[in-house]
């Protein structure tokens, strides 16, 4: 080393290294050095033993390189500071990967680096940027400061080579042959490659084998390895499998551009080429712009159709405004909309009504077995709109447990009017707007359901179905079902106007059909505006042809099995339907019955049968162990078979009365029962307690008697008036220590002066005596006619005793 070379220790600095530089201005470095750009390597011999270091983080510099380096002012400035006095302005680059810088420490340099000359030093305010010019590679011997600056004592190793050695020449024949194989694939190589190329030849392998792992993408440890390989043989070994990697990735680069260059050019020459046949044909007079398109379109819509003078002014209001305006704003698309909506409705489009009453009666009895009340009711209702020569404005509730047919009913209808059909359910609906429709002011507007569904039929009387309007919903955002007063109404709804429209519609012409399970939920007022049809339920009979006739059919059609391959037999049939699916509507049978098709489907599959037999020996085997019993009608003192009504349809519902003790007067209610019907429990027990004498009891019964009440089944909630009288007879029955020998069910409700009150629900509860064997039962007095009414089907066989006061019920069950 020189004498003139600065040690870490030396007390003496220059005077531009003790003063701050301005942004932009270079390090004093020698002016004739600096004028020479890239200056030549130097001699071996004039490479320095010491020298400071630099960490850089993304890769390692190789000797064959010359490229700008920027580095950290504040950290860095006095390396360079000093780095900058010395005579010879060389640094040793070292890769340290990505170590932090706050965490760096000599231990983290790797032995092996690359001195490089330092050229045109310039600061800035928070970096310094110079070019370095790769020298050669060092090997650290010994640290002098292991802070920053870093200052090392190194050796230059030699790079044994035999330049004349085949294996050598090969590898570099290889090496230059990949360089100009990657020259063409990537551009950004280009003018780097075309200037050094030339530079190297296969008799310098160690400068062009740092070349080559320079311009290549690798990751810095792999290059790092090359860096410290120092046979040149081994070093090429390491680099070739590099560069063909960034060759074959170059390649696939280009053919991925290719691709997206060809599409793009096809792209613009197609819209270069529809631009030129647009201004064409516009200056051939053969073509509009899209708005004038759309205007048209608009205009064509409303031939043929009546469109209402207030409604016809308004659309072309919107016209003049669409054909001034820019199709790009978004007002634009507002007033688009609005006119595709106002132009989409059937004005003054109607289909004609099919008012043959033997076709409709055919339509009925097609679609539904039993029902026949309610198919009479239908064929009245069209009927009656033969003589007014319209069926429009009416407004139809069928009502009736799930599964019963509800849909389907109306579906028939508009089937049997010639009409279109379209449903939706405003089940569970909370907002209004699905009704009126939205304001235009509002981003992402509708028109109400009613809009859509004329849109979509394009007619202006269609049949429309609301699904379950027994589930109406209400919130913040509106009341729907106070939405439905106008469009229900017949006397408002011929001028229903939808907020979106804000046009007045008429949809008295429309048939509106609504479903419900139950009337308790339905708003008065709107259930004032509808014509009830119950739908009841049907009877053993009545399934067993549905089943029959269409159930059955339709499962072995949906899943393609040939009717002979599957045989059930009717008495199979009856149990599924007794023992299975009880319920008033056929959907719990349909699923018992598509039970049967999969696992008889197993069987036609795995034991390779031809067909498989259904029948009531083999039925558990595949539905299980029956769900329902043969009711057994409770009998003894105290014990009365009562009949009750639910959302399912009817069932028997015994009662028991019993006495627990007689230490005390007392009475005592259980079987979850309502508060209706706990009073009908209290008014029984008083009206007994006051008229013991009448019906020959003991009058002195109850005073020491402590009574018990029982409704079985506890678990289920139990509510109604209607067992007021079945009470009454339990308590008269424990009274006279009398049983009921026969099966005999009653209904009713009972007032404290023993008037017998009608009920409803009377076809359920007959239904349900008739499935409980039950043939005999007691009705109030005011519901005779609801019983004439009734289906002689089933009425047949039943011997039917109407009470108007209790005494009445009581001379029929006791004598």
């Amino acid at each position: 080393m020189s004498d003139d070379q600065e040690r870490p220790g030396d007390p003496e600095v220059p005077g531009w290294a003790r003063e701050p530089y301005d942004d932009g201005d270079e390090l004093p470095f020698d002016e004739e050095e600096q004028g020479r750009g890239h200056a030549v390597v130097p001699a071996r011999e004039t490479l320095p033993e010491r020298i400071y270091l630099l960490p850089i983080h993304n890769r390692p510099f190789f000797p064959a390189q010359v490229q700008p380096l920027v580095i950290n002012r504040e950290r860095w400035e006095e390396t360079m500071r000093r780095v900058g006095k010395t005579p010879h302005h060389v640094v040793g680059l070292a890769f340290v990967g990505e170590t932090a810088v706050e965490e760096l420490g000599h231990e983290h340099f790797p032995e092996v680096g690359t001195a490089v000359k330092v050229h045109k030093l310039q600061g800035e305010e928070q970096q310094i940027q110079f070019i370095a010019q790769g020298l050669q590679r060092f090997r650290i011997r010994r640290w002098l400061s292991k802070t920053p600056p870093y200052l090392v004592e190194v050796s230059y190793p030699r790079e044994p080579v035999d330049a004349e050695d085949d294996e050598a020449r090969a590898y570099a024949m290889a090496l230059i042959n990949g360089i100009k194989e990657l020259l063409p694939i990537n551009p950004l190589y280009g003018e780097e490659l075309k200037h050094y190329l030339n530079r190297f030849s296969p008799h310098e392998p160690g400068p062009l084998t740092d070349f080559a792992a320079a311009i290549t993408s690798a990751k810095g440890h792999l290059l790092q390895d090359v860096l410290a390989t120092l046979p040149v043989v081994t070093r090429m070994q390491k680099v070739l499998p590099l560069l063909h990697k960034e060759i074959d990735v170059a390649q696939l680069q280009s053919e991925i551009s290719e691709q997206v260059n060809a599409q793009m050019q096809e792209r613009q020459r197609e819209f270069f080429l529809r631009e030129q046949l647009k201004v064409i044909q516009r200056e051939l007079g053969i073509s509009k712009d899209d708005r004038e398109n759309d205007v048209d379109t608009f205009r064509e819509r409303l031939e043929g159709l009546t469109v209402p003078p207030r409604v016809l002014t308004r659309i072309e209001e919107e016209l003049d405004k669409l054909s001034v305006l820019e199709t790009g704003s978004p007002e634009y698309g507002t007033t688009r909309n609005y006119l595709d909506w106002l132009t989409s409705m059937p004005w003054g489009v109607h289909s004609a009504d099919n008012l043959d009453l033997p076709h409709a009666r055919a339509i009925l009895d097609r679609d539904h077995d039993g029902l026949k009340d309610v198919k009479e009711r239908v064929i009245e209702f069209l009927a009656e709109g033969t003589f007014k020569g319209d069926v429009g404005g009416s407004i139809l509730l069928l009502v009736g447990p799930p599964g019963v047919g509800k849909t389907s009913v109306g579906r028939s209808i508009a089937e049997a009017l010639g009409r279109q059909f379209y449903r939706f359910s405003v089940g569970g609906m909370r907002d209004e707007a699905e009704i009126k429709g939205h304001r235009r002011t509002y981003i992402g507007a509708m028109p109400g359901k009613l809009v859509q569904a004329l849109k979509e039929v394009e007619v202006e009387n269609p049949v429309i179905m609301l699904d379950e309007i027994d589930k109406l919903g209400q919130s913040f955002q509106g009341d729907p079902a106070s939405a439905l007063l106008e469009v229900l109404d017949p006397e408002q709804n011929v001028d229903f106007l939808d907020h979106y429209l804000d046009v007045r519609l008429d949809l008295s012409r429309v048939l509106f059909v609504c479903t419900a399970n139950t009337l308790d939920s339905i708003p008065p007022a709107l259930l004032d505006r509808m014509e009830q049809i119950r739908l009841a339920g049907y009877i053993a009979e009545e399934k067993l042809a549905i089943a029959r006739h269409h159930l059955w059919p339709k499962l072995l059609k949906r899943d393609r099995i040939p009717k002979k391959r599957i045989n059930l037999t009717e008495a199979a049939l009856k149990q599924v339907i007794e023992g299975y699916a009880r319920e008033a509507g056929v959907r719990q049978l349909e699923k018992q019955l598509h039970r049967i098709v999969r696992k008889a489907a197993v069987k036609l599959l795995e034991n390779g049968q031809q067909s498989v037999r259904v029948s009531v020996n083999n039925l558990e085997a595949f539905l299980g162990a029956p769900l329902f019993r043969k009711e057994r009608v409770l009998q003894g003192e105290g014990v009365v078979t009562g009949l009750a009504w639910t959302a399912m349809g009817g069932a028997t519902l015994p009662i028991e009365a019993g006495k627990v003790h007689a230490l005390d007067r007392g009475f005592k209610l259980t079987g979850k029962l309502g508060e209706v019907m706990q009073e009908s429990a209290n008014i029984a027990y008083s009206y007994v307690l006051g008229h013991l004498n009448e019906f020959g009891a003991d009058a002195d019964f109850f005073d020491s008697a402590f009574v018990h009440l029982h409704v079985p089944e506890g678990a289920t909630p139990k509510d109604g008036p209607s067992a007021g009288v079945t009470m009454t007879t339990a308590l008269l029955s424990l009274a006279k220590h009398r049983a009921i020998g026969r099966s005999l069910a009653m209904t009713g409700e009972l007032t404290l002066t023993g008037q017998v009150l009608p009920v409803g629900g009377i076809r359920e509860k007959i239904i349900a005596a008739r499935r409980s064997d039950i043939f005999e039962v007691i009705l109030p007095e005011a519901n005779r006619r609801d019983f004439d009414e009734l289906p002689d089907f089933l009425k047949e066989g039943m011997t039917v005793h109407f009470a108007g006061r209790y005494p009445d019920v009581a001379r029929v069950v006791f004598g």
